[in-house]
């Protein structure tokens, strides 16, 4: 896996495109995220709905087909069943935890539906025909998560946005305390983007043949069960 570390893991770390497929997958991100910037802006509690909407329908469509694909060959999954369908559990969880956080109004609600329709049906067909080009673009995805999670902490430390307490679903999943804030649970949350986007890379380029090392990946924080369930296919 080529990677480019910035900072820490969890807060930059940048895959380079090579050849078509990568191309394509991270000129789509680059147009997603133009989207995202220019209808949210700064209100990245609202964006992270969106964002976590759509970022929860990669793991179950691979899931899906990847359970079909190991049926008809009768084989072994090699571990990438539980772990993408962990992965959308996981990014369901933020998306419960922000809904809490910026209660969306009636118009956000149904942009969101539209959005993750559309997104469901061209994935699908995505990961039907390429599944390594859908791969690469999940960790594309993931690391504009991790970018705007890592703004949105700058957004509190700088006092323009409010470091609220962290909401009841947030405690849960997370099994913290009563008194934890909005900024540790976003800091959980792109830790969580982070191991993501490593995992998803690493499935890209193992269904591309080419040689990638578990020892890669952002470890997962607690309470998300990712690791140690992939194998090389």
């Amino acid at each position: 896996m080529t990677l480019e570390t910035k900072n820490s893991d969890a807060e930059a770390r940048h895959y380079e495109a090579h050849g078509f497929s990568d191309r394509f997958a991270l000129a789509i991100t680059k147009v997603l995220r133009w989207g995202a910037d220019t209808f949210f802006a700064k209100r990245y509690g609202h964006r992270a709905i969106v964002l976590e909407t759509v970022a929860a329908v990669p793991g179950m469509v691979g899931a899906t087909l990847t359970h079909l694909r190991a049926l008809r060959r009768m084989e072994d999954d090699g571990g990438w069943i539980r772990t993408l369908m962990d992965e959308a559990e996981n990014e369901r969880m933020h998306l419960m935890t922000f809904i809490a956080i910026a209660n969306p109004s009636w118009f956000e609600r149904m942009v969101i539906l539209i959005v993750q329709w559309f997104f469901y049906v061209g994935f699908f067909f995505l990961y039907l025909i390429a599944p390594k080009t859908a791969h690469r673009l999940v960790g594309y995805f993931e690391e504009e998560a991790v970018l705007s999670y890592t703004l949105y902490l700058e957004e509190i430390d700088a006092g323009r946005h409010p470091n609220v307490p962290a909401p009841e679903v947030a405690l849960r999943y997370w099994d913290l305390p009563e008194d934890t804030m909005l900024r540790e649970v976003i800091e959980i949350i792109r830790a969580d983007e982070a191991h993501h986007r490593d995992t998803n890379h690493y499935m890209a380029d193992n269904l591309a043949g080419i040689d990638a090392d578990l020892a890669n990946i952002t470890p997962a924080p607690r309470h998300v069960p990712l690791d140690n369930h992939i194998k090389v296919k």
